[in-house]
């Protein structure tokens, strides 16, 4: 097996853990949303901010790494590739994304259902409800930012359309 062949793989195991875990959290919180109840809801945001650390950032770097040693390996120029450059803009669009809205709102999603829960758990007065719905549908658009763009970037991968690059 080639080293090319090697970092490709690596590159889509990235993939499957990066885009995996991103859909899944998507998945776990609009579960936990549903039983409004602030304790599985606290539990459920912990939960998903473990994940990030322990299976989105390893397949960030993952993707990276290999993506890149790949692209070189192949002699495929990165930024004059089209398909390469332009996924590289929609995979860092995902990481802006996540980094200065997700990221962010998660904490506070998680700190908030917490509050919710040490006033008394699901019978407590919904007052909490209201904060976290808000910022629980920012939280749905800048995820969903960070969903779609990662997911725009696959497709160009795979498809590897004609389109120019720098």
């Amino acid at each position: 097996m080639t080293l090319y062949l090697v970092l490709k793989l690596v590159h889509v195991a990235g993939v499957v853990l990066f885009l995996g875990n991103i859909a899944t959290g998507v998945f776990w919180k609009a579960n936990a949303d549903r039983t409004r109840d602030p304790r599985v809801i606290a539990n459920t945001m912990e939960g998903i901010i473990r994940s990030d650390r322990w299976f989105t950032i390893p397949g960030v770097v993952l993707i990276l790494i290999a993506g890149m040693g790949a692209a070189m390996v192949g002699k495929l120029p990165i930024l004059r590739t089209g398909w390469i450059f332009w996924g590289l803009v929609m995979f860092a669009l995902s990481g802006v994304a996540f980094m200065a809205q997700v990221a962010p709102l998660q904490r506070k999603l998680a700190a908030l259902a917490r509050e919710g829960a040490a006033s008394g758990g699901a019978g407590a007065p919904r007052e909490w409800w209201g904060r976290y719905h808000e910022l629980s549908r920012r939280w749905e658009l800048w995820g969903a930012v960070a969903l779609l763009a990662p997911l725009i970037a696959l497709a160009l991968m795979v498809l590897k359309p004609p389109i120019p690059g720098l």
